[in-house]
């Protein structure tokens, strides 16, 4: 939407509210992001972020179903496993880790020779694989600066994907939406140190607000 230049509304919801109305009735897997389109409207009119050949929509949706059925479930997996699995669990992480790192390989040999994933302009395509792929590192459990060693071609076009004005701006509201919350970076409130910590509170009932 910042992309294409249309007017939208931010809804900012607590973890512990994505399980509840309102947000189930509009997505009732209660997962977000979720669009809530009061026009259902056709917003990409011009094709600024597609392409109308036929070869071209079904390679656009290819790369859309992989990073659905590829990207995002490892990435998550190998997230939790890493990060937030109450138990370090040695063979999860290795299988999941090495998951995402063929993923990576993939992304890094067809983008050898190609600024972007369909096509001579970035799509939809390369948007919906840009937010986890900003998070590698909390995949893959390395630091940030180090999230991309071994795979140039996929740092080239992220640093491409990541210097649009419209992801700046985007993070910008994020990371503001989420202050006004009191949230830390990873969405939990500030002075709760882990996921763990935060997921016994709510399941104690307790008072999940940000703690001064």
């Amino acid at each position: 939407m910042e992309e294409l230049g249309i007017t939208y509304e931010v809804t900012s919801i607590k973890f512990d509210d994505v399980k509840k109305k309102p947000l189930i009735d509009i997505n009732p897997n209660g997962r977000v992001p979720a669009i809530e389109d009061p026009n259902t409207d056709q917003y990409d009119t011009k094709q600024s972020l597609t392409y109308t050949a036929l070869g071209d929509k079904h390679h656009l949706n290819q790369w859309l179903h992989f990073q659905m059925s590829g990207q995002g479930p490892y990435y998550g997996t190998a997230a939790w496993f890493v990060n937030l699995h109450p138990e370090r669990v040695p063979t999860a992480i290795d299988r999941y880790t090495k998951q995402v790192t063929r993923v990576l390989g993939v992304l890094e040999g067809w983008l050898d020779g190609r600024k972007w994933l369909v096509g001579d302009k970035m799509t939809f395509a390369d948007m919906a694989w840009a937010s986890w792929n900003d998070r590698v590192d909390t995949a893959l459990g390395v630091p940030e600066p180090h999230k991309f060693d071994g795979f140039p071609d996929i740092k080239a076009w992220h640093d491409r994907m990541t210097a649009c004005a419209s992801w700046k701006r985007s993070m910008e509201l994020r990371a503001r939406l989420m202050d006004e919350q009191g949230l830390q970076w990873n969405g939990i409130p500030k002075g709760i140190t882990s996921f763990a910590e935060y997921e016994a509170m709510i399941k104690a009932g307790q008072d999940t607000s940000p703690k001064e």
